[in-house]
């Protein structure tokens, strides 16, 4: 893979709401362990998250719901790293065809999308120097 670009999917196992929707916040850990990645991937570090200069939310996510969130790396400075995020909805339970039913989607739902920055001390790179 890409160093400038990572992957994880994940299922949602806990609910924080009734109905079962899951936090928002799970979504921004999700990007915080895809960041990591890619700084990983680029500097040999895992560095530090220390803004999001844009956050959407854009439809709900439940317990069940398999979330596959992507990044990239889109600009290096001399220690900032300048990434996008998103996330999709990529397999949905089926409660209505019975209790184990579930379904992939054949057209992934984005559920959220972000921007942030990340700094990796110049001293604590250890790649491309």
């Amino acid at each position: 893979m890409n160093d400038k670009k990572a992957l994880i999917r994940l299922r949602m196992s806990d609910a924080h709401y009734a109905g079962n929707l899951v936090d928002g916040a799970k979504m921004l850990a999700l990007f915080g362990d895809v960041a990591t990645e890619l700084l990983i991937r680029n500097d040999g570090d895992e560095g530090l998250f220390v803004a999001y200069d844009n956050v959407e939310f854009l439809a709900p996510v439940y317990m069940g719901d398999y979330i596959e969130a992507s990044g990239e790396i889109t600009s290096i400075g001399n220690t900032s790293r300048k990434m996008v995020f998103e996330a999709y909805k990529v397999i949905s339970p089926l409660p209505s065809a019975g209790e184990t039913a579930a379904e992939a989607l054949s057209k992934p739902i984005l559920v959220c999308k972000a921007s942030g920055t990340c700094v990796v001390p110049k001293e604590r790179q250890r790649k491309n120097a």
